[in-house]
């Protein structure tokens, strides 16, 4: 069943299972999880006073004015924007390499002319969004976005400096290995994209981010980052040769499954079943 390295752990009717090649303790790609620390930064600073999620997205960054895109549009997937920046080469081998703050900024310039439809009607899911919204919150903070997860979301969860980060040591970080058991070369995600996609961290170390967030409410109410399927809060997150699943209901139960290489749906449909076979014990 679990061709590929595999990380599971949870709660107390889930027997945590790793597979040679995965360590639960070293630095793993989250992808689009960051994504959640993003949302969850937003909601505690906007607790704090810090930003507003009513905030057009022209207060904190200068992008083209009159779009119509709130923070809180960005946060839930309703800005109107297309999933990835245009340009971005898809078939590169590192394709976010060249979105560079620089690159955000130019595109902050046009972003009336990147709307798809009107803010706040329509969901679709967007990259780009969510890299505009962290760049929004570092400019509210005063702070680089690892700064700012840290003080506001990571600290206040008992996470420790370092064990959710950007620029993981190469003696912590964990890789997936070719056939000829050579390392694979990591995304270029510490860009621009960083808030969206591009954080790496434990699977001991997430697990302590979904107990805190979504189990014990640490935090307060969950950010609307997180997908809802009937009563199961979850989101995903993919790279080029690493896939995550993370997921709880209210009640305790919960879910964390990373894989080194393999389909990220296979890492989905993987984790649900071992979250459906955990509840019916």
């Amino acid at each position: 069943m679990f061709s590929a390295p595999t990380c599971v752990l949870g709660s107390s009717n889930l027997w945590p299972k790793v597979t040679p090649g995965h360590d639960p303790e070293k630095h793993v790609e989250i992808g689009s999880l960051t994504k959640v620390i993003t949302g969850t930064a937003l909601m505690r600073m906007s607790a704090a006073g810090m930003v507003s999620p009513a905030d057009p997205v022209e207060k904190w960054l200068p992008a083209a004015p009159g779009t119509g895109i709130t923070l809180q549009h960005l946060a839930s997937h309703t800005a109107g924007l297309p999933r990835v920046p245009p340009g971005l080469r898809s078939g590169f081998n590192d394709p976010w390499r060249d979105f560079t703050d620089q690159a955000l900024r130019d595109l902050l310039a046009r972003l009336d002319q990147l709307i798809t439809g009107p803010p706040g009607e329509h969901g679709k899911y967007s990259n780009l969004g969510y890299a505009i919204l962290g760049a929004a919150l570092s400019s509210a903070a005063g702070a680089g976005f690892e700064e700012l997860a840290h003080e506001h979301v990571l600290a206040p969860l008992g996470v420790p400096p370092g064990a959710m980060t950007a620029r993981p040591s190469g003696e912590t970080r964990l890789l997936s290995r070719s056939r000829f058991r050579y390392r694979s070369k990591p995304w270029t995600l510490d860009g621009a994209v960083l808030p969206a996609a591009g954080m790496w961290a434990s699977c001991t170390t997430v697990g302590r981010l979904i107990t805190g967030v979504l189990i014990d409410r640490t935090l307060g109410a969950p950010a609307p980052t997180w997908h809802a399927a009937g009563p199961l809060l979850w989101h995903n997150g993919a790279t080029r040769r690493s896939s995550i699943f993370t997921g709880a209901f209210a009640d305790g139960e919960w879910i964390v499954m990373h894989r080194l290489s393999g389909a990220p749906q296979r890492t989905d449909r993987m984790a649900l079943a071992e979250l459906r076979a955990a509840r019916a014990v």
